[in-house]
């Protein structure tokens, strides 16, 4: 018994380190503050019960408790008047060589129209009702037909209406072509260059958006995961993966506690490292789409020595909340 006391020994002193090492309190909590993504503006919230990438969220929506709808100039305005630093648009590109922002791959769900949102030009796109979808009832009621007619902007719109904003550009399709367009329009119009603040999605028009647009932010989902699993694998070392390496790591706040180092050390690490960390909500298996911190109960989660951005379907409710905790 005398070896299997030793072992025990020397594991526990052992677990004990390990744990030091990785201590988040041995390190001060990081200089710098939190920045708020608001994902598609503010806009009409859905169910993610069983929710998959061909499911209609227009269907789905919470009872309204406001008039805006995703990506669209007056939800992207009260995105910014509700304390957001950066709002998430969806693109798409047009038959004429525009940019339609809007985040479906069909316009089938949200408007009377038909056909791949990309099969379509601009001029047609504008005619279609973007709220006529939106049922909160199943069906019942429709409280958004007529009016969103003419109200799917391009991104040149946004980028006009917004100059001294920034925008995170997503990307659905994995067409390289797209990075060129979006290279080839802040080309024509440098002014709107810092308006673009990242780029992520498809990974082909991402990281040639990347190759051509210096400075912009870009990530890869494929590079999260591999960063993630590998830093825990690593991190209990001190080591930083390359994948976490000079980018944005995206983390979802249920996870965020069993990284090692979380929340200080780790931040410092990520730092030292070049990235920030994107805080997301809680992950769900099966769960297609990006949850956010859109709950005063989720966003308590959030350790107050926090620095990077945070990830927000409810722009409208945690912009003040986050102000008055991370102030």
């Amino acid at each position: 018994m005398r070896w299997l006391r030793r072992i025990l020994i020397v594991l526990v002193v052992f677990a004990a380190a390990v744990y030091v090492f990785n201590a988040s309190w041995r390190v001060a909590p990081p200089e710098g503050e939190v920045q708020l993504i608001a994902h598609r503006g503010v806009h009409q919230t859905f169910s993610r019960e069983n929710l998959d990438n061909d499911t209609c969220t227009a269907e789905r929506i919470d009872p309204p408790t406001h008039d805006y709808l995703e990506n669209t100039l007056p939800s992207m305005e009260a995105a910014f008047a509700a304390g957001a630093d950066i709002v998430e648009l969806d693109v798409h590109p047009t038959t004429d060589g525009q940019f339609a922002v809007m985040h479906d791959w069909t316009i089938d769900c949200r408007t009377e129209g038909a056909g791949e949102t990309r099969s379509h030009d601009m001029a047609y796109l504008k005619t279609l009702d973007i709220g006529y979808g939106y049922t909160p009832d199943g069906g019942k009621t429709f409280p958004f037909r007529g009016k969103g007619v003419g109200m799917m902007p391009e991104l040149k719109e946004v980028l006009a209406a917004f100059p001294d904003r920034r925008f995170l550009v997503n990307y659905k399709s994995n067409e390289a072509r797209e990075g060129d367009m979006l290279a080839a329009l802040l080309g024509e119009h440098p002014e709107w260059r810092p308006a673009v603040w990242g780029a992520y999605g498809g990974d082909p028009p991402t990281f040639r958006a990347a190759e051509l647009i210096e400075g912009l932010n870009v990530w890869s989902r494929r590079g999260l995961v591999d960063c993630l699993l590998q830093y825990e694998g690593l991190g209990w070392l001190g080591i930083v993966p390359h994948a976490c390496r000079n980018t944005k790591v995206m983390l979802p706040v249920n996870f965020a506690p069993f990284v090692w180092g979380w929340p200080n050390l780790f931040l410092e690490r990520m730092r030292d490292a070049g990235s920030e960390v994107i805080l997301l909500g809680p992950y769900t298996a099966g769960d297609p789409g990006t949850a956010g911190i859109d709950t005063p109960e989720q966003l308590a989660q959030v350790p107050e020595s926090f620095i990077g951005y945070i990830w927000t379907n409810k722009i409208e409710t945690i912009g003040q909340l986050a102000a008055d905790r991370f102030k």
